[in-house]
């Protein structure tokens, strides 16, 4: 297929050039213009063995490993050493280029294998720690028996690689060797436990929002940014967990979910748009982090000294690669459990789609980890959703439980400004020594770089890593109350994930967890990052747990940046205490509720209050809107109402609905808009009679999402700060946008900063009820638009729909065509999957050598089928259903599952994207789980040997 050639230019030129000599040696090694024989040679040498035999060193005896016509692998051993050292070997054999890339981004060492263009990258990730953070957790946090797991899963890894480089690991590996000379070192068992900082990084919580918020403030009023972060809206979109009490008891107090019907005004729905949550109190809290600057300084001079470091943070967090989604866009997912007595199969069945950045391959790996004989020596038999380069199983099912994951969205870090002299930082008018340490970055092809990092009692300085920042203290417009701006100012970052903790105990409990004490007891090791665990049995229960480490402040609500040099806003407790996050057992959880249904899909997990049913711990004020989790919840309503049940394939079904809410609420009165123009007029006719579904061949669809895109642009984005806006959009800030046309001349040229993933409007489910609140007012301040060379200016909702549905016509008009009969949302909708190392920003041969696409896709934005895309950069999918599945608690052997790509990551391999077609059509694959099923599925065996060196 063809590869995008529309990916942004590449802004490293020293990466660049390194990838230029990358481009001819790939073209030898796939036969272009050198022979048949390098193409063979180069291309197939790292194809896996998967039949026959094969030694592997301290295997104590035989592994099988089955596979399916899908080249996915089932294990079978007997002891767990034996199971978790051929999951690493085979890990290895499809995915070791990812392995080998992930292990050098999570330590900061990308420049080791790429060159200088990721310096800076490395310099940010080494500033975090990530693999110091990892190293003290294995040394000093992990069970024995973990450390036995990581170690043998290491040794599988290192068997595999043992005599092999370059083009016997991978196209990729061939073309580093030829280029550098580069031989990737031996696995070890920390590079495994980063890779769950990498995970938790793509899952921080409102960080972006935090800085955002910050930065509206130099445009936009403190009532402005409140419209923006409405409340969430409980009078329509239930919570995860409806209702619940603290009962005290002599141990700890409890959080006791109480289990309500269906129906929509229950005890966790009260709140409505009163503002009286945790989450509904923007209005009081929205600055509090800005009040906070506010005692030591004038809350203005505070926001306006700290707006220029957070903007070239946010410059330096685009640069991050984001491993599981695109910064800023929304990362979601999808969960839901329904109880056998609404089921057609009388036991429960259990749906999960995490929505992750599209990437080839797909960040998942599908495996089945079984035990021969279920033993003290081998406790494990389990099948589901694995990361390369970790032991375990992530998602999927036992013989006993099944469980599924989204993000929960917990506020787990909180940014602060810091007043800093040359001997330390000022902590309650105190002045304390940094935390000081040296790393140098191994540039491949140049010289290495020094960088010394400095840590605060709140966490490392990330401003530091910012040559824009150096001088920002001296221009902090504060005022003489405050720190001495001469001093200067940086940013700290404090995050649960910088702390130690046991999150890679809990992979293992939770693989070998039978019942919902033992889900929950692993659920307690599951600190960072924190999600929504969703939860079935064999017995029949269902149930949910919101696991993770968060912080309880003692002052603040985490919304913008708060002042480090003030004690009143740390987070309670030391780093190595407890004290400072809320006790897990007074986490929401639930278990067999009454309505007989738990739906998770990022939506609040509970009501934040005093009152009855409210929860009385802070959470978050940054949930999901809730669009995605309702729809759910009222198609299981329907489908359940007067007595009907839900089949497997209905909720396959389900999880590809692509209603749109916002389309719902807004086609109706598009429809009426009265427009002159006949080509607008004929545009708007493909609105009547639509269903708000966004099909790939809908022409309805597509034009509705080109004049959303148009009214989030109109609206908001040309009023944002430019820091906020898509880097390379310009505008003509006017001195007088409604006076005679010759005062068009006095304009000021202005371009926005903003990668494209993060830029705002973004047009997520926040959108969504930002527009629903403002529809009702027809002369809000929101639809003022000032005129162009083209356009009138706007006053009105009803002008700024009209021009926007004029611009709409005209932008795809340029884009597919004047003839509407060959309009389409997949068109516009397309996915690229592109290889997340050098095939995505590598000339286009490259891409064509390493990616495949586009696939057209319906869904969007917010909806079930949550094929994601940014409404300031267009209409590309940005993020999607990274798998599905569809757990059946009465029969697994007839559970379904589909990656979003295929098992292999070798470009030339049969199983590269065998699935991704399935995937886009909605279509699932059987899933086998016993013995006798994954026999009949079983069309390759390997048999791995003791022996070897």
């Amino acid at each position: 297929m063809p590869a995008n050639e529309t990916a942004p230019p590449v802004k490293k030129k020293g990466r660049r050039a390194r990838l230029i000599v990358l481009v001819l040696v790939l073209a030898l090694f796939a036969g272009l213009g050198y022979g048949a024989y390098w193409s063979v040679d180069g291309v197939r040498a790292s194809f896996p063995q998967t039949t026959g035999s094969l030694k592997v060193p301290g295997l104590t005896g035989t592994v099988e490993v089955k596979r399916d016509a899908n080249g996915i692998p089932q294990l079978y051993a007997d002891n767990d050493d034996d199971l978790f050292r051929a999951q690493g070997f085979v890990h290895a054999q499809d995915r070791f280029w990812e392995m080998d890339v992930r292990r050098h981004m999570t330590s900061g060492r990308l420049s080791e294998m790429f060159g200088s263009g990721q310096v800076e990258t490395d310099a940010f990730l080494r500033t975090l720690g990530w693999r110091q953070v990892a190293q003290e957790e294995f040394d000093k946090k992990l069970s024995p028996e973990t450390k036995k797991y990581l170690q043998a899963y290491a040794d599988g890894v290192n068997a595999y690689l043992k005599g092999k480089s370059g083009k016997d690991l991978s196209v990729e590996h061939a073309a580093l060797k030829l280029t550098d000379g580069y031989a990737p070192e031996q696995w070890s068992p920390v590079d495994s436990v980063a890779w769950l900082k990498a995970m938790a990084w793509d899952l921080r919580g409102n960080m972006q929002d935090e800085i955002d918020r910050a930065l509206m403030s130099s445009k936009l009023s403190k009532a402005q940014i409140d419209e923006l972060y409405p409340p969430y809206p409980f009078d329509r979109n239930k919570p995860v967990v409806e209702g619940g009490k603290i009962d005290g008891t002599k141990d700890a107090a409890k959080y006791v979910p109480q289990g309500q019907t269906g129906s929509a005004g229950g005890p966790g729905s009260n709140a409505g748009g009163s503002g009286s949550s945790g989450s509904g109190n923007a209005a009081s809290s929205q600055n509090a982090g800005t009040a906070g600057l506010a005692g030591n300084a004038t809350a203005q001079g505070a926001t306006v000294g700290l707006r220029t470091q957070l903007s070239a943070l946010a410059d330096t967090l685009d640069k991050v690669p984001a491993i599981l989604g695109p910064n800023g866009s929304g990362i979601g997912s999808n969960s839901w459990v329904v109880a056998g007595k609404y089921t057609t199969t009388g036991k429960p069945l259990l749906a999960n789609d995490p929505h992750l950045s599209p990437q080839l391959p797909s960040v998942w790996y599908q495996m089945g980890l079984h035990c021969r004989t279920v033993s003290a020596q081998c406790q494990y038999d389990v099948a589901g959703y694995t990361f390369s380069g970790m032991p375990g199983v992530v998602i999927g099912h036992n013989a006993d439980i099944a469980w599924g994951m989204t993000n929960l969205g917990a506020d787990v870090t909180d940014l602060y400004l810091e007043q800093i002299k040359p001997e330390g930082y000022v902590y309650d008018n105190k002045v304390q020594p940094f935390g000081i340490r040296e790393e140098v970055i191994k540039i491949a092809g140049g010289d290495s770089k020094k960088i010394t990092v400095r840590t605060t009692n709140n966490g490392p300085l990330v401003s530091d890593r910012s040559e824009e920042l150096g001088s920002v203290g001296t221009r902090a417009p504060v005022d003489t109350a405050a720190p001495d701006r001469g001093d200067g100012y940086a940013v700290a970052l404090r995050w649960t994930a910088l702390d130690p903790g046991k999150s890679m105990d809990a992979v293992f409990k939770l693989d070998r967890a039978k019942n919902f004490d033992e889900f929950r007891k692993a659920a307690a090791d599951f600190e960072v990052p924190s999600q929504n665990l969703i939860y079935a049995d064999t017995k029949g229960n269902i149930g949910y747990q919101a696991p993770g480490r968060i912080p309880v402040r003692n002052q603040g609500d985490g919304r913008m940046p708060a002042p480090g040099w003030d004690s009143k806003y740390a987070w309670k407790g030391g780093r190595d205490s407890n004290a400072g996050y809320i006790p897990q057992n007074e986490l929401p959880w639930d278990y067999n509720p009454s309505r007989g249904y738990i739906v998770t899909a990022n939506q609040a997990v509970v009501e934040n209050g005093t009152g009855a049913g409210k929860y009385p711990h802070l959470l978050t004020t940054d949930w999901g809107y809730g669009a995605r989790s309702q729809r759910i919840n009222d198609l299981i309503e329907a489908k359940t109402k007067d007595g009907g049940k839900i089949s497997t394939d209905d909720m396959r079904t389900m999880q590809m609905d692509n209603s749109s809410e916002i389309a719902a609420l807004l086609t109706p009165m598009l429809s009426k808009i009265q427009v002159s123009d006949p080509g607008v007029r004929a545009a708007q006719k493909l609105l009547d009679g639509w269903n708000y579904t966004q099909e790939s061949d809908s022409a309805a669809a597509a034009y509705f999402n080109a004049v959303w895109r148009n009214v989030l642009k109109l609206a908001f984005g040309d009023k944002m700060p430019k820091e906020l806006r898509i880097e390379g959009s310009c505008m003509n800030v006017l001195g007088d946008a409604t006076g005679p046309a010759d005062d068009l001349a006095e304009t000021v040229r202005e371009c926005g900063t903003r990668d494209s993933d993060s830029a705002q409007p973004d047009g997520g489910d926040r959108w969504f009820e930002v527009v629903r609140r403002l529809v009702k007012d027809e002369k809000s301040q929101w639809w003022a638009a000032p005129r162009t060379l083209n356009q009138p200016a706007t006053t009105s909702r009803d002008e700024l729909f009209a021009r926007a549905m004029t611009d709409a016509r005209w932008e795809l008009t340029a884009k597919l065509g004047k003839d509407q009969s060959t309009w389409s949302w997949g068109r516009l909708h397309q996915l690229h999957l592109k290889n997340q190392t050098i095939g995505t920003e590598g000339p286009g041969f490259m891409k064509w050598l390493l990616n495949r696409g586009p696939w057209n896709l319906g869904g969007g934005e917010a909806t079930v089928n949550a094929t994601g895309w940014n409404a300031t950069s267009g209409y590309e999918v940005t993020w999607v259903p990274s798998m599905r599945m569809v757990v059946n608690l009465n029969d697994l052997d007839k559970s379904r599952w589909i990656n979003l790509t295929g098992a292999s990551g070798h470009a030339y391999s049969a199983h590269y994207t065998d699935q991704t077609q399935m995937w886009a059509k909605g279509e699932l694959l059987d899933w086998p789980f016993g013995k006798e099923a994954v026999q009949q599925a079983t069309v390759d065996t390997l048999t791995l040997e003791p022996g070897g060196s």
